[in-house]
């Protein structure tokens, strides 16, 4: 079983927004609030050098600073979202829990049990994309859902009709996750273990979906193009508005061109066409 380690942040309130965003782009997914910060996760291989510089940055201004504490894989992000409440997209999508009962119904529903993987569409990332995918004609298209994560994302293609998902995730324990809510949601979902980087991908997708981080979806963003059909879709989510210029700048490099943006609470998605 897999150590973890638990990152309890104290920072001036002010600066918990932004704290949230650089320690996202550092790899870090999941984040709980707290009265004096808030408190996120890694695993032990986490190279914690890697916080020097936000230390360095705003160690004084922001009253920044961290411990850790040792914890075992767990169940903790279904500890702390068991209770989460249902969210409404566009009005026209629910996500939900398997215990949520007696609730409007919509067109589309999604049930997500979280365990400890990413995406249950309270995030605003999560949010935003799947927000931009109901407004996406997905039937019979080829679909690419890059750290899964929950499932969500390639369930809701599914949902749409998209002829082909593949998930795929680092992680273990998200693979079992969203095969897990596939199940629930009646879907057979194609969802393997991998990097991008192990996949033979080239041209092969119509849409490519990925809510990770800043600094990987700049580290991969020429696999995308490599998977991308000519004339097909990138939706990007999973960093902080202001790093929009960083993210367009990448994609030009590889003939991705920016179509339009989103944000919500200072985070943004992004689509680019091939």
């Amino acid at each position: 079983m897999e150590q973890y380690i638990q990152f309890t942040i104290i920072c001036a309130q002010a600066f918990t927004d932004i704290l949230i965003a650089e320690f996202a782009q550092l790899g870090f997914d999941t984040f709980e609030e707290t009265n004096h910060g808030f408190v996120t996760y890694n695993t032990v291989n986490f190279d914690t050098k890697s916080i020097a510089p936000l230390i360095k940055k705003y160690g004084l201004t922001a009253q920044f600073s961290y411990t850790t504490t040792p914890v075992k894989k767990k169940n903790w992000n279904e500890e702390w979202e068991k209770n989460y409440e249902p969210i409404i997209v566009e009005n026209k999508c629910i996500v939900k829990a398997p215990f949520h009962n007696n609730l409007p119904t919509y067109s589309l529903e999604i049930l997500i049990t979280p365990k400890m993987s990413f995406g249950t569409g309270h995030h605003e990332t999560t949010y935003l994309m799947l927000a931009e995918m109901l407004k996406i004609n997905m039937a019979k298209k080829s679909v690419l859902d890059a750290g899964t994560g929950t499932g969500v994302l390639s369930i809701l293609a599914k949902k749409l009709e998209a002829k082909h998902v593949l998930a795929f995730d680092i992680d273990d324990w998200c693979v079992e996750n969203a095969l897990e809510n596939a199940n629930d949601n009646n879907l057979k979902l194609e969802v393997v273990l991998a990097s991008i980087e192990d996949l033979e991908l080239e041209n092969s997708y119509d849409i490519i979906l990925a809510n990770i981080n800043k600094n990987i979806l700049l580290k991969q963003m020429g696999y995308y193009r490599k998977a991308l059909k000519p004339g097909g879709l990138v939706l990007l989510s999973g960093f902080y508005a202001a790093d929009l210029n960083d993210i367009v700048e990448k994609a030009n490099q590889y003939q991705l061109k920016y179509e339009h943006h989103q944000a919500k609470n200072n985070w943004a998605m992004v689509v680019l066409r091939g």
